[in-house]
């Protein structure tokens, strides 16, 4: 292979509410964490193992203030994006973060998802109308 790759692939679920920055110019930034779990059989025990690994997610701007507006605590979403390691210094020591900075992400379950469709039919009719009158929207 001639080039390199830089590129992630997680399905997992919000551990938090996206936390928004806004900059000046109009820019803005979403920050939240997701967990993404591994589970198997503990040959010894027979015991089932579920290992959590937690991700930290970043967003920009108006893929930023879509999962702010769409995403709550517990939803389970699909993201692609690359992986971005920064270094700081904090009290003479250097501390490293390691972030997935997304490009492109599809909301797989949402709770705003789930009450929607528990309301009644006239109430589902209203809230689909006003999605497809914003065509900015990415799903």
């Amino acid at each position: 292979m001639a080039g390199t790759l830089n590129k992630v692939m997680l399905i997992g679920h919000l551990g938090d509410e996206v936390k928004m920055h806004y900059f000046e110019g109009g820019n803005s930034i979403g920050r939240f964490p997701v967990a993404t779990n591994e589970s198997y059989i503990n040959k010894q025990t027979g015991e089932k193992v579920t290992n959590t690994d937690w991700h930290n997610i970043v967003v920009r701007n108006k893929l930023a203030e879509i999962c702010e507006k769409y995403l709550s605590k517990g939803d389970k979403i699909y993201c692609e994006g690359r992986l971005k390691t920064r270094q700081w210094e904090q009290d003479g020591q250097k501390r490293y973060s390691t972030e997935i900075q997304v490009v492109d992400m599809t909301f797989l379950t949402t709770k705003k998802e789930i009450t929607k469709s528990e309301t009644s039919a006239n109430n589902s009719q209203t809230v689909s109308k006003s999605v497809e009158e914003n065509d900015d929207l990415p799903f």
